[in-house]
């Protein structure tokens, strides 16, 4: 019995790098998974909000809300109907919740092991992508932990909305802790280097048949999170969701080049406003991604990127949602005092620049 204890405690280490089962929900109160209940959800949102944008090219990526339900679906629901794609990368967060049990992943993006996460009609699979990056990236630049993506929410909040587009939708998930620039850098570039020639050897087409999705809340204000420079009035959230749409207008709209993603990072990440400087939760995952997005278009040589807003809001804005019968809830209040910026925005290749 002692022999078979200790290779079981000397095999521990090791297990994460074994294929392991279904990844279950981990948020049961902020997001749909009943398939019924998602389906009158949507119907609602087709009849209650309005918010569409036409967009110049192909949609290629996005950056999507992952707040609860009742306060972003009208921010949800824009982005992902214009999303058909057979299979996403989706770049999530690692919140606090993570650090605080696992300690501080940093440099490194962390992917999992599990057969299938859970969807609203059947189990969501994996893409083969998933493997594909296990064995040509560098073990320098990833680690494989299950616990922490059974325990972080950002990936899951936008796994309902995708299958109820697309039944049959494959994922790969990963997770982007913090990271310096440089090192985020080295790990896009070559990241980019096995997607794009994932699309290349399997002739996909990037936004037709494999889509990149970057999970991200942008500013959350008040006392709760320690970050109220405006004070706690209604000027000033009128002021801190002014600097969020500032910072969306002038670095995630329009072309998206280098200079931006650079701007960007200062803007979130260096601090270059100390006294201004919102506190996105998604700000790593969206540096990456913006990061990645590039270059993968770059390595297909398919011209420039464009972004455009879909929609901003907030709780506090939003509010509940009078959406009738509803089994879901809310994982945090909302008021001048706590309230969290989120927003969708899309990325696509302009015709005209092809």
């Amino acid at each position: 019995m002692k022999k078979i204890l200790v290779i079981l405690l000397l095999l521990l280490p090791f297990a994460e790098h074994y294929t392991q089962g279904k990844r279950d929900v981990r948020d049961k109160v902020g997001f749909c998974w009943d398939a019924g209940e998602m389906e009158r959800f949507v119907n609602w949102l087709n009849q209650n909000s309005s918010d569409n944008i036409n967009f110049k090219g192909r949609l290629i990526a996005a950056i999507s809300v992952h707040d609860d339900y009742l306060y972003a679906g009208k921010v949800y629901h824009p982005l992902f109907k214009l999303i058909d794609a057979k299979e996403v990368v989706i770049l999530g967060v690692t919140h606090s919740t993570v650090r605080k049990e696992l300690g501080a992943f940093k440099n490194k993006l962390i992917l999992e092991n599990h057969n299938a996460w859970t969807g609203i009609y059947n189990d969501v699979n994996i893409s083969p992508l998933r493997e594909i990056i296990k064995k040509k990236l560098s073990k320098d630049y990833y680690t494989v932990n299950n616990r922490a993506h059974q325990i972080e929410h950002s990936i899951e909040a936008v796994i309902p909305f995708l299958q109820f587009y697309n039944k049959e939708i494959r994922i790969t998930p990963l997770m982007v802790p913090a990271m310096s620039r440089d090192t985020m850098e080295l790990i896009s570039e070559d990241l980019s280097e096995i997607i794009s020639d994932y699309i290349k050897e399997n002739k996909l087409t990037l936004g037709k048949d494999i889509f990149i999705l970057i999970s991200n809340d942008a500013n959350h204000y008040g006392v709760d999170f320690n970050n109220y420079p405006y004070g706690l009035d209604e000027a000033a959230h009128n002021a801190a969701i002014n600097n969020d749409l500032r910072i969306i207008n002038n670095y995630l709209v329009g072309v998206i080049g280098r200079e931006k993603i650079i701007g960007l990072y200062g803007e979130l990440i260096d601090g270059g406003n100390q006294n201004t400087q919102p506190l996105w939760c998604g700000r790593y995952p969206l540096l990456f991604g913006l990061m990645t997005v590039k270059n993968v278009v770059d390595k297909l040589n398919l011209g420039s990127i464009h972004g455009a807003l879909i929609k901003y809001s907030d709780t506090y804005t939003e509010k509940l949602l009078p959406f009738e019968g509803s089994s879901m809830g809310t994982t945090a209040p909302y008021s001048l005092d706590h309230w969290v910026g989120f927003f969708t925005l899309g990325f696509y290749i302009d015709r005209e620049s092809r």
